[in-house]
């Protein structure tokens, strides 16, 4: 059910759960008080009475109905080894959730056996099993007993658990947040969560000593429902509100028919949506007002749903919208899809409607629409993109497959048919399918796509792309995935080898020119994995290395049919496909800075995941600012060896400097916006032209490892390779990225729709909570305000984090800073 203000809240009542009360009592805390033995008028006769005997200890329950006891009482079994005296124990009443009354009480007596005939009161308690808003207690609660008392169960209970409110200290408000934190109610940040408990058990070491240890407490923990329990007796009507207090006290009123439809607010949309009204509707033109209120609907991103008078806002007025491109998929979302005759007249209305945009037909692709002809129009609005433009969407493509209705949808035969026009296209489809064959959920529906891509292949003639025939293509790409096999063949052989990465590297260059020497030659050249339109004819095993690090990667060097070399690196037991996305949009986004005629020197460096733990990627002859810092102190003397002017900027030449703010400045808003995550000097690399870019994104859209993670991913002696905070070069970096920042946002809705896209995808940051990783981004885009505001917005942004990395701080500036050590 839901709440008027649209945040889920869903409840169960206490009358429909046919289900026994269940509680389980932990232990006790707090020192025993001293026994009270008849006849001991001295003090050693109850000294020597103590030391010979251990308490016996057990809890007796009894629940209680408006003030009477209800069934019989339970008793826990014998617990003598103390002090910690813990039972750990599951009490199961006979009385069930739904016979409980409002005013439920639970009494709890702990009795000690050991004093000889009569037992022993240790003290006793009462708890409400309903709170003051008639919801049913969950989780641990602390009861403090009333020594030398029985409990009381009576309606106005002498002996309350409950610690009074005037004798609440810091104790009582940590347990409450941590019984909080053990529902779930309190967000886990592992680092974090020690550091508190830790802090926690000094304050309650520190507590009990100053109170000295005087009351006794019982723990119990009440079972949890996976909604909230609201009390309800069985036949009534709907929790009747309690006698307004003089004390204008708020009563909560739980409604069952909230987020339910209004039946005469429903009745009221269908007259308003009658087919009889198009005849009017066709003619009707918005006003002033009502113009307004539609461009600033037309305006939302993807993310945003429509409010009932928005939809009834765009139904009405659609025949006026037709020559709006933009409003498509906003009309599209207001059709009432169960009404037959409403779809069919919006369905005749999208054919006639202005041709929307590529951005716009990814989003009729996303989950949200389910009617195949909409689905079937946006594939039709698909078809005029070129392939370069295609390959640029071809990753999300293939997972909006799962939103399909069938397994042989129009979607899986575009995608088909456009590869049969293109070898890369062709290529990269085979791979991305193949990858999701590990979804047992899907693996039946990309399987069907593989075989059509397979079969449509092998029926394809010779006069198609050259000389090659169909066979020959589709040998040329099984060989691609005979290849990786080898590949993970090899890194099990040389993982194995003990000894450093020298005697690794001795291993891999053995195996390749010995018993694997048919990969040194290959009997035909094979298409790269990585750039299909290049053909490999071997490996060379002299430039063939492995990487010092956990998974031993593999750097080799291939020969290529033209008589070239291309490295690669390939890496078994890591998940590749969150790094593909990232550089994909990477690749993307530098795509979209160059329309705008804005060149950043980006690095979109190739990456493909063969598998859900095996890929390979391009290798970029490079160094990490950790190596580059090490051997030459600075990013300035690095870039002055490789292009030094004494007459240039830092004795650097004018264009290399450029290169590295460019760059710096694009991988500032790239990281920025699509939230990549631990950064540090090893994952930043830099080449000899002086053009830096990021690897490594195993956390993104917003995740980080690290505490206090910066704003903006800039690093100390990135801005000092620009002369400092001061410069004009500095200055000039700033620039670059308020425009680059203003040009993305222009596609945000582009942007967005892909990462809608991927919702259903297996990539870890983005399965965990979809909803919420591309909220995230939204944020990032800063849609409220206008270009101008976005400058100043980005600016300050820029600022903030580059002030943490220099003396002058305050505490969360500091907390930036030491991000990066």
């Amino acid at each position: 059910m839901k709440t008027m203000s649209g945040n889920e809240f869903r409840f169960f009542l206490s009358c429909d759960i046919n289900l026994p009360v269940t509680f389980r009592i932990e232990r006790l805390e707090g020192k025993l008080p001293p026994p009270k033995l008849p006849g001991s008028d001295g003090v050693d006769t109850m000294m020597n009475a103590i030391d010979d005997r251990k308490p016996e200890l057990y809890v007796e329950s009894t629940l209680y109905i408006d003030g009477a006891p209800f069934g019989l009482p339970m008793r826990t079994r014998l617990e003598s080894r103390g002090p910690s005296y813990c039972w750990n124990e599951l009490i199961t009443l006979s009385t069930k959730y739904r016979d409980l009354t409002a005013n439920s009480q639970l009494a709890l007596t702990v009795w000690d056996v050991s004093c000889g005939k009569s037992e022993g009161v240790i003290g006793g308690a009462t708890i409400h099993l309903f709170n003051m808003k008639k919801q049913l207690k969950t989780g641990k609660h602390k009861l403090r007993l009333w020594s030398g008392k029985e409990a009381d169960g009576s309606i106005h209970t002498t002996t309350p658990g409950k610690v009074p409110k005037e004798e609440r200290g810091e104790l009582e408000r940590l347990e409450k947040l941590v019984n909080k934190y053990e529902r779930g109610q309190i967000q886990r940040v592992d680092w974090l969560d020690r550091l508190a408990f830790k802090s926690m058990e000094k304050i309650k070491e520190r507590e009990n000593n100053k109170n000295g240890s005087s009351h006794i407490y019982l723990v119990i923990d009440f079972c949890s429902f996976e909604h909230r329990v609201v009390f309800q007796e069985s036949g009534a009507n709907f929790l009747l509100p309690s006698p307004i207090a003089s004390t204008n006290e708020l009563v909560t009123v739980y409604d069952p028919e909230v987020g339910k439809i209004n039946p005469s607010e429903h009745k009221q949309l269908k007259l308003a949506r009658s087919l009889n009204r198009g005849i009017i509707d066709r003619d009707l033109k918005p006003s002033s007002t009502e113009r307004k209120s539609i461009q600033r609907i037309l305006k939302y991103p993807p993310t945003r749903a429509l409010s009932g008078d928005e939809r009834q806002l765009l139904w009405k007025f659609r025949f006026s919208l037709m020559s709006e491109k933009r409003a498509l998929t906003k009309f599209l979302r207001c059709v009432e899809w169960s009404d037959v005759q409403e779809a069919k007249q919006a369905l005749e209305l999208m054919h006639k409607w202005d041709t929307i945009d590529m951005c716009d037909a990814l989003e009729l692709l996303s989950p949200l629409f389910e009617s195949e002809e909409v689905r079937a129009y946006a594939v039709s609005v698909l078809e005029r993109a070129d392939d370069e433009e295609l390959q640029c969407y071809l990753l999300q493509l293939v997972q909006a497959l799962r939103f399909e209705r069938s397994d042989k949808s129009r979607l899986s035969h575009f995608l088909v048919q456009r590869s049969l026009r293109n070898i890369e296209l062709a290529s990269f489809l085979r791979w991305f399918v193949a990858v999701e064959l590990h979804d047992p959920a899907y693996a039946k529906r990309f399987y069907c796509t593989y075989e059509i891509l397979e079969e449509s292949m092998l029926k394809l003639g010779g006069s198609v792309n050259g000389d090659e025939d169909g066979f020959k293509l589709w040998q040329s790409l099984v060989r691609q995935t005979e290849l990786t096999a080898q590949l993970c063949s090899i890194m099990r052989d040389v993982r194995n080898v003990r000894g450093g990465t020298q005697k690794k590297i001795e291993k891999l260059r053995h195996l390749l020119s010995g018993l694997l020497s048919e990969l040194t030659y290959f009997d035909e050249p094979i298409r790269s994995p990585l750039t299909p339109g290049v053909l490999i004819s071997g490996i060379i095993p002299s430039e063939s290395s492995i990487f010092k690090s956990a998974l031993h990667p593999l750097r080799l060097a291939f020969r290529t049919a033209n008589g070239g070399c291309c490295k690669i690196i390939f890496k078994k037991g890591d998940d590749l496909r969150q790094d593909q996305l990232v550089v994909q949009m990477v690749s993307l986004m530098d795509r979209l800075l160059k329309l705008e005629n804005l060149d950043l020197h980006l690095t979109p460096y190739r990456v493909l995941a063969t598998g859900h733990d095996e890929g390979m990627m391009e290798f970029i002859p490079s160094k990490s600012l950790a190596q580059i810092l090490s051997e030459h102190r600075s990013i300035t003397s690095y870039l002055q060896k490789w292009h030094p002017d004494e007459d240039g900027p830092f004795g650097i030449t004018s264009t290399c400097l450029e290169t590295f703010i460019k760059s710096c400045a694009g991988y500032s808003v790239i990281t920025y916006i699509l939230g990549i995550g631990d950064r540090h000097l090893d994952n930043l690399l830099l080449r000899d032209d002086g053009r830096l870019f990021h690897v490594d994104f195993g956390f993104i859209l917003g995740k980080d490892p690290k505490p206090f993670p910066p704003p903006m991913k800039l690093c100390k002696e990135m801005v000092e390779a620009m002369g400092g905070a001061e410069s004009q070069y500095y200055t000039r970096f700033k620039s670059y990225c308020c425009e680059a920042y203003n040009i993305l946002r222009k596609s945000s809705n582009l942007i967005l729709n892909l990462f809608h896209l991927m919702a259903g995808s297996n990539i870890p940051d983005i399965a965990s909570d979809p909803e919420k990783g591309i909220l995230k981004l939204q944020e990032k885009f800063r849609l409220d305000l206008d270009d101008e505001e976005c400058i100043h917005f980005f600016q300050d942004l820029i600022n903030e984090s580059v002030s943490a990395l220099f003396p002058q701080m305050v505490e969360t500036i500091h907390r930036w800073a030491q991000y990066w050590r």
